[in-house]
């Protein structure tokens, strides 16, 4: 047996990993509410792209707009929550039409 009570290196507990799940949604629930406009969107792929008002641009794929992907046009003004913790990098979640 290894420490903690492991039977394999870099397994953890079920109670060690539900905590590291715990605090990666913790920091996933620190997202930032934004406004924005749709600058590109690919719709036979299923994802876009949206500028903020900060400047900065933002990924979003199809699951993560409320409401119909396909009723989005590029120019239209949106709201967004950003995913600061996503793994490449701040991503545009919650999408809905402002």
């Amino acid at each position: 047996m290894l420490e903690d009570g492991c039977c394999q290196p870099g397994h953890g507990t079920p109670r060690q990993r539900k905590r590291i799940g715990d605090n990666f949604a913790k920091e996933l629930a620190t997202d930032v509410a934004q406004n924005g406009t749709i600058k590109r969107l690919v719709m036979d792929r299923g994802f876009g792209f949206l500028s903020g008002e900060d400047g900065k641009e933002y990924f979003f794929h199809r699951s993560s707009v409320e409401g119909s992907f396909e009723g989005l046009q590029e120019g239209q003004k949106v709201s967004f929550d950003v995913e600061a913790s996503a793994p490449k990098g701040p991503r545009a979640s919650r999408v809905r039409v402002a």
